[in-house]
Parts: structure tokens; sequence; C-alpha cells
């Protein structure tokens, strides 16, 4: 059998992108810093990059953070959608600033260590890779930017109320 022969199953599209694309500073934010350019398993390691942010910002009151995390919702989803329409891919593998929101989402509990950190990581990811409904319907039914960023906002709400389940509810009968 010769790579022509393979299923659609098996195959994954090359995204190569056009040269110097990262350098324009929309391409380069919606790309989350770069981090969306790994050859595999970009939105993982643009969850992984949205920590250190993460990390600027988690200290400042709760409204002020909500604040933040809502406005980096909405120019996301013009970032993103400026991306995707330049790339002429609908949701293309390496814009990640979707990813970055939905991690700054399941974050917003504020854990205060690093296992709760991981624990948000792990969810988060979760979440948004299985996509269960109502995420995959959103993913494959809402257009453009908004399309792109409400999936994860979503998936990190979900993730969000596993992490405060967790530590409500497990977290006391284990300890």
């Amino acid at each position: 059998m010769n790579q022509n022969d393979q299923s659609p199953e098996t195959e994954v599209p090359e995204q190569i992108l056009p040269p110097g694309f990262l350098r324009d500073p929309i391409h380069l934010l919606a790309f989350g810093f770069g981090s969306g350019a790994a050859a595999r398993a970009p939105g993982t390691w643009g969850s992984l990059a949205a920590i250190p942010l993460w990390l600027g910002f988690a200290w400042v009151p709760p409204a002020v953070y909500w604040l933040i995390v809502g406005l980096a919702f909405l120019v996301g989803v013009w970032l993103c959608g400026k991306t995707a329409s330049d790339l002429k891919v609908h949701d293309h593998g390496g814009i990640v600033w979707d990813e970055f929101v939905g991690m700054w989402i399941v974050l917003g509990l504020f854990p205060d260590n690093v296992f709760g950190v991981l624990m948000a990581f792990a969810l988060f990811r979760l979440f948004d890779v299985v996509k269960p409904w109502p995420i995959s319907w959103l993913d494959r039914y809402m257009p453009g930017g908004l399309g792109i960023m409400v999936d994860d906002v979503v998936a990190g709400f979900m993730a969000m109320a596993c992490l405060y389940s967790l530590d409500r509810w497990l977290m006391p009968v284990l300890v």
C-alpha cells in the first residue's frame, strides 16, 4: 500500500503556513505566540502556553480577571476569524487563541497549587478533544471567529464545573 492509498481516517492534511505568516502580529497572537505552529498537538501546546500568561494576571481582583478573559474572548473572535480567513481554512489547527481563553476560563477558579493547575489543564484538554455535546454541535455549526472561539469557551466552562465538583465534593472525602 503506498502513501496515496491511505484511508481518510489516517490522513492528516499538512497545514503549511505561508512564508512570514507569523510575522503579522494578528497571526502571531492567533497562533498563541507560535505555540500553535507545533507539528503535533498544537492545541495542547497552546493550552500549555496559556498558563504562564495566566500567572501574569491571576493575581488581579476577580472582576478584573473576568474582564480580561471577556476582552480576550472578544478580541479572539476577530483574531481567529481574520487568521482563518487569511489562511482560507475555517479552523486551522494552529489557531490556539481559543485554547488560551478556554484555559483562562477553567483557571478562573484560581487553583492554588500545581495539582490544581494540572487538573485544570487535563480537564480542559479532555473536553476540547472529546467534544461532548454541545461542544461538538457548536464546533460544527458556528461560523467564523465566533465558531472557533465558542466551543473552547464551553469546554472551559465544562472543565471548570468538573474542577469545582472535584474540589468541592471529592477532595474533602479524600483528605
